[in-house]
């Protein structure tokens, strides 16, 4: 008796539905959970038979698995732990997983028939085939954009290689352009420039102010000129990677001393410039030929830009493993939405008006005082002046 209330209170706490029918099919117990699952009272279900339960074709044939499951013991269509569908009070069809055993009981056979409701993996499944689905279907889409996008690639760098080619062949047409163009200028400006002298020298005597001025015009022209043919081949010779910095030790003090001499002679009616040196060390080891050319661009770029009877200041420090040059003037400075372009080739500032220039200088010294492993700043005001400042470490 104890066994029994147990079993009853197994079945009818059961996840699983759990449906007993006799030998003609007809239904004699159903435990809660399977009337949950198929939405009817035990009163509605028992008695009847088991084929209310099941949709079409399952429910025409029912009484054949039946009478085949008798004979053979095998349930081919019910099936053990086979998926089937089940047919719910309200006409909407529900997958789940059938075992079928057989009891014998007082004397009778009793098949009893465990129910596994799957709705909710179905619908897992499904969402899965439907992520799947999407899934391949972006994969698709991906493949066939990659494969524009290899192809677009490709054809970009066949477009490339070409424009390297042609890039490469016109860089080496102008490396020659320039090379040529700067020595063959060369020969007649030095053939101007020395008839000037003359010139100058056979005129003294007659003391023509006008020939005097017109000499001194001539002069600048060809000075002018000569400059810009520097920069165009010292930026030729950077960008073919020509230019290496020769380190040797030397005088910072005499170099600057005779580079100050030299402008003088180039500085405008009463422009003073003046040189200091501070520290007592003036032994250093970089490349003199660069920083002379670093000093001589900045020294002209301040007697340029400066008016008559104003001083430039140019100094000099070695301290602390640090080679510092200082060049200061009074001039036009420079607009401030223009110093971020500085130091990029061909710039001028707007300021600049008809003062001539190739906008190549500063380009040239930052580049060579980088070759030292040094830089350079500045600071500048419009109509207040600029200062340039190349620090170069020692090491």
């Amino acid at each position: 008796m104890e066994n029994a209330l147990l079993l009853k209170a197994i079945i009818a706490n059961a996840i699983d539905g759990i449906i007993t029918i006799d030998e003609r099919a007809r239904v004699e117990s159903i435990n809660p959970a399977a009337c949950k699952l198929f939405q009817y009272e035990p009163e509605e279900v028992i008695g009847n038979n088991i084929s209310m339960l099941m949709p079409q074709p399952d429910r025409g044939h029912h009484d054949e698995y039946i009478g085949r499951y008798q004979k053979t013991g095998h349930a081919h269509i019910i099936g053990i732990g086979r998926e089937v569908m089940g047919l719910k009070k309200d006409g909407t069809k529900f997958p789940f997983r059938l075992g079928v055993s057989e009891v014998q009981y007082s004397g009778r056979k009793i098949y009893t028939g465990f129910i596994h409701d799957l709705s909710r993996e179905k619908q897992a499944e499904e969402t899965l085939k439907e992520y799947a689905s999407q899934l391949e279907e972006l994969v698709e889409q991906r493949t066939i954009s990659l494969k524009h996008m290899v192809d677009e690639l490709r054809s970009a760098k066949e477009e490339v290689s070409q424009s390297l080619e042609k890039e490469k062949e016109l860089g080496l047409l102008k490396s020659r352009f320039v090379s040529m163009a700067s020595h063959e200028f060369r020969t007649p400006l030095s053939a101007v420039q020395l008839s000037a002298s003359l010139i100058d020298k056979y005129a003294a005597p007659f003391d023509n102010p006008n020939i005097t001025k017109h000499v001194a015009k001539i002069k600048n022209s060809v000075a002018n000129l000569t400059g810009i043919l520097n920069d165009f081949l010292s930026l030729e010779k950077l960008e073919a990677g020509k230019v290496e910095a020769s380190f040797q030790q030397f005088d910072l003090v005499k170099l600057s001393e005779e580079i100050t001499e030299e402008m003088q002679l180039i500085a405008k009616q009463d422009q003073n410039i003046i040189y200091q040196h501070t520290g007592t060390e003036s032994m250093v080891r970089l490349d003199p030929n660069l920083l002379k050319n670093c000093v001589i661009n900045l020294v002209g770029n301040a007697i340029k830009y400066s008016g008559e009877n104003t001083f430039i200041q140019f100094n000099t420090e070695v301290s602390k493993g640090m080679c510092t040059i200082t060049v200061q003037d009074n001039g036009i400075g420079i607009p401030e939405t223009d110093q971020k372009h500085l130091f990029e080739a061909f710039f001028r500032a707007h300021n600049t008006g008809n003062i001539p220039g190739t906008g190549l200088g500063l380009n040239i010294v930052a580049r060579y005082a980088s070759l030292m492993s040094g830089r350079i700043d500045f600071k500048s005001d419009v109509n207040h002046g600029t200062i340039f400042t190349i620090s170069i470490p020692l090491s």
